[in-house]
């Protein structure tokens, strides 16, 4: 057992937060905490770290396990840049690579039994590194900064320079190469775009130790974790599974409890109409059947009542009137900022009812385009035509549409006049703003509370065309789930930007792709994106660009395409024997290098040995070329096929 968590108590003032939280964590056991806002679990981490205390309960770490921790807002200041900054995570792995450099500079002029001492050591030092994987870790650490969503160019950036969001990634680079007994990350998607979250995915699903996680991002937990804990009620539950199984059990937990309540209370009223009509007998028998009755009735284990009723925000989105059938028509849109262009000749309509998602890697302009088209920000070339009735609403992440000094009440008064004051209170009701809380200055809100005004506003305004930017942002699971039946609902039409792959899922009816300077369309969701990506990004940007207008049919190939095709699929396949052929080679060479270095002859002859894992190095590299050649054949090949329909 990794961790033990027992009968942990907290409270701050008078609210309390958990009580008797008790749950374990075995060795490479993934395990997710879920919970609505509020619920503690932060706190519940912060209290294993040692960072909280208890009021009562213990967190215990297995004695000589490690623990790395990553906030969601970590403190990380450094002089050093990205490179520099993940490489030295590992200094004993690089402290004994000096050592052997030093060793075989040493053996190259020493002689004897000096030598004999060296080599020695040598072999025993290696030996250690060989354990700790040294000679792949430059490589690794620039797996990691790839994965991570940072360029090659970002390898020299000072992290001074950085944004908070892309500090947050260095400090998430340094625990995955740290590689602790325990990870226990705090959000770790945020501020990842969607192609670094599925590498973090599969970073995770291969790492050796425990995992501890909190996360609002479904379709990661589903990848992810094998067992959640739910803080729910100041209470915890155990449940075995990734999110979907937990969501299933929950509400068969939930739907039995509910049940269970209810018979107590039928058996409850039951018992008192007989109790109360035996003592209107007034009888001596039926009074002593009453009081039998009463005793049983007091010795009935009590069923506490079930609070199903989820504490998040409740609207509906109702357009005051329909729009036209063709609702946007973009031509050409061009945007560059200085010398970075963020895409050129954008071209996409929208008719009424489509639910269209925009998604794509961090900095590729999502938020520039909606910001363009709710007349924020002008394209460089190109233009926009919305059509007949169609009323804009606009969500913007960074909230810049609030203003700062006004409370919370007087941002949607000033908005919406005609309102009256109860009618101004029931809608902030609906999103969980009560009591005092709606005279806060929006300079006093959180981000999530920023979120629910904005979403109050969108919900008054008579808009049937909403651009979203990230609406999900600062949302608990719950809250996520309420917004996702919302939308599905709204009768109107949505072009949306977000990352939860979850919420795009659920909602979006197509996909806008915004990769390498343009769109690519996709008709379904977004699980229909991950089905077709390969094959559309094959089509429209990889090597095979000559048709572009539709999946060509094997079966109406006539016999010339049939020829020219088959002829294609040879030539991906003999590059691919080819390479396969040249792999056994350099494996074959390094095998027998091998047996050279292993010979009691070459033993203590530095100069032998020295060129023997040189020419090893050589070829290992050679080796590792030839596999990613092999992987890159076996996709292209893979692609053909499913162009084709083979």
């Amino acid at each position: 057992m990794l961790l033990s968590c027992s009968n942990i108590c907290k409270q701050f003032g008078e609210n309390i937060l958990f009580q008797n939280l008790s749950f374990t964590l075995d060795d490479s056991e993934r395990v997710a905490l879920v919970g609505a806002n509020g619920t503690g679990k932060t706190t519940l981490i912060k209290i294993i770290t040692g960072e909280y205390l208890a009021d009562s309960g213990e967190a215990v770490l297995q004695k000589t396990a490690t623990l790395g921790y990553l906030p969601q807002e970590p403190n990380i200041e450094s002089d050093k840049t990205i490179y520099d900054e993940l490489i030295c995570v590992r200094k004993d792995i690089l402290d004994m690579e000096n050592v052997l450099r030093d060793l075989e500079e040493q053996m190259n002029t020493t002689e004897g039994s000096d030598l004999e001492k060296l080599i020695e050591r040598y072999h025993n030092v290696q030996e250690e590194f060989e354990k700790l994987d040294g000679y792949a870790y430059r490589s690794h650490v620039q797996g990691v900064i790839n994965g991570l969503g940072f360029d090659k160019e970002s390898n020299t950036t000072p992290i001074s320079a950085l944004s908070g969001g892309q500090k947050t990634r260095v400090a998430l680079g340094k625990l995955l190469l740290l590689q602790p007994d325990l990870l226990i990350l705090d959000e770790p998607t945020n501020h990842l775009d969607l192609d670094s979250i599925q590498w973090l995915e599969n970073y995770l699903l291969g790492y050796k130790g425990g995992i501890l996680l909190v996360s609002h991002d479904r379709f990661f937990l589903d990848k992810v974790v094998s067992k959640i804990v739910e803080i729910d009620s100041k209470k915890c539950r155990t449940y075995t599974g990734n999110y979907t199984d937990y969501a299933k059990k929950h509400q068969e937990i939930l739907h039995s409890m509910i049940k269970s309540y209810e018979n107590y209370q039928r058996e409850v009223e039951h018992q008192k109409k007989v109790i109360e009509k035996l003592r209107q007998f007034n009888r001596e028998k039926s009074i002593k059947r009453a009081e039998s009755r009463e005793k049983m009735l007091d010795k009935m284990e009590v069923v506490e009542r079930i609070d199903d009723s989820v504490n998040t925000i409740n609207f509906k989105l109702t357009p005051a009137k329909i729009s036209g059938n063709d609702v946007l028509h973009v031509e050409d849109f061009s945007k560059s900022f200085d010398d970075v262009r963020l895409f050129s000749q954008v071209n996409f309509d929208i008719r009424r009812g489509e639910k269209v998602a925009i998604i794509g890697k961090n900095g590729t302009g999502k938020t520039t385009l909606l910001k363009i088209l709710s007349q924020q920000i002008l394209p460089d070339e190109g233009y926009a035509k919305f059509g007949a009735n169609v009323e804009i609403g606009y969500y913007d992440q960074e909230h810049n549409t609030l203003s700062d000094h006004k409370s919370i009440f007087d941002e949607i008064h000033d908005a919406f006049p005609d309102l009256d004051n109860s009618k101004i209170r029931n809608v902030l009701a609906s999103f969980l703003f009560t009591g005092d809380d709606v005279f806060k200055t929006i300079d006093q809100l959180s981000g999530g509370e920023k979120g629910r005004v904005s979403l109050a506003k969108l919900m008054l305004s008579s808009a049937n065309f909403l651009l979203l930017d990230e609406p999900t942002n600062h949302l608990d699971i719950d809250s996520k789930e309420i917004l996702e039946n919302v939308l599905k609902e709204y009768e109107g039409t949505l072009l949306f930007v977000s990352h939860d792959r979850y919420f795009v899922d659920k909602v979006a009816t197509r996909i806008l792709d915004l990769t390498e300077n343009r769109i690519l369309n996709y008709d379904g969701n977004y699980s229909y994106y991950l089905a077709k990506k390969d094959v559309v990004e094959n089509r429209y940007l990889g090597d095979t660009r000559g048709n572009e207008t539709k999946k060509v049919s094997a079966a109406k190939l006539d016999w010339a395409e049939q020829k020219e095709r088959d002829s294609k699929l040879r030539k991906l396949e003999n590059s691919y024997k080819k390479v396969e052929k040249e792999i056994e080679k350099l494996e074959a060479e390094i095998e027998k290098i091998d047996e050279e270095l292993a010979l009691p002859e070459n033993a203590y002859n530095s100069a032998k040995l020295n060129e023997l894992s040189e020419k090893r190095s050589s070829l290992e590299n050679s080796l590792e070329t030839a596999m990613e050649e092999w992987e890159e054949s076996a996709e292209k090949i893979e692609i053909f096929k499913a162009e084709y329909g083979l």
